[in-house]
């Protein structure tokens, strides 16, 4: 009678046991059952996700500090890869350069040769090393700017639709449309070229993705199979009020 309990003890401690050794605590707490355990959240940066550099970012005993990220809707975001801009902030206020990199998850741009941070890699007291130039990223709600075609500065955008159905942007100053770069119209969002892309056996054929297989009526779900088997009721269906 006495054996169960002594045996469900010593289970109990070696669940204990096994626990510190796991964790590389030495005191033994007791046992408080399942606990839920969070995900790590991703930390972004100028590396992106299925790099090694960001791997190790990432790694579990790694952390910082959490970051506010205004969010920005897809809808709304009106800089690409390839637009000029204009710096409206820090020490290359003013000038433009041409949007090189894109993260959407910290709402960065990097402008080519603007915004660059130098710093040297390899000086020891007997080797001079080497000066490398890294640009530094800029928020695109409120460091950059797209530039106007017509006079070359900077302006507010906005979204709008043409006659024919096609989204555009707009400049609110001058009311000048700012065509997408090649590059962004041509680039996915996991960076890869559509017009370099060569199809494969297990992809999906352009001309059935090009096939209208669905064609929308007002009829509902019962009409529709009543249509599609042939069966024909001359029942009518009682009004709805809906107060």
């Amino acid at each position: 009678m006495r054996l169960t309990p002594v045996a469900f003890s010593y289970f109990k401690k070696y669940v204990q046991r096994e626990i510190a050794k796991a964790t590389g605590v030495a005191v033994y707490k007791p046992v408080q059952g399942w606990r839920e355990v969070r995900k790590k959240r991703w930390y972004y940066d100028e590396n992106r996700p299925w790099t090694d550099a960001a791997k190790s970012e990432n790694l579990p005993n790694k952390f910082h500090k959490p970051v506010l990220i205004e969010p920005i809707a897809d809808e709304e975001w009106t800089v690409f890869k390839g637009d000029r801009v204009e710096v409206l902030t820090g020490p290359d206020k003013g000038k433009q350069g041409i949007i090189n990199c894109i993260i959407k998850e910290r709402n960065w741009v990097y402008v080519e040769g603007l915004n660059c941070k130098y710093r040297w890699v390899g000086r020891t007291s007997t080797k001079p090393g080497s000066m490398m130039k890294e640009e530094k990223p800029l928020l695109v709600t409120s460091e950059v700017a797209l530039v106007d075609p017509s006079d070359s500065k900077a302006t507010k955008v906005q979204w709008r639709f043409t006659e024919e159905g096609q989204r555009i942007r707009v400049s609110l100053r001058s009311g000048r449309i700012i065509p997408l770069s090649k590059i962004a119209e041509d680039e996915t969002e996991d960076m890869v070229m559509k017009s370099a892309y060569t199809e494969q056996d297990w992809d999906t054929k352009a001309d059935d993705l090009k096939k209208v297989t669905f064609k929308p009526a007002l009829s509902t779900f019962e009409d529709d199979i009543k249509q599609l088997m042939g069966v024909k009721d001359p029942r009518k269906r009682a009004p709805t009020f809906w107060y």
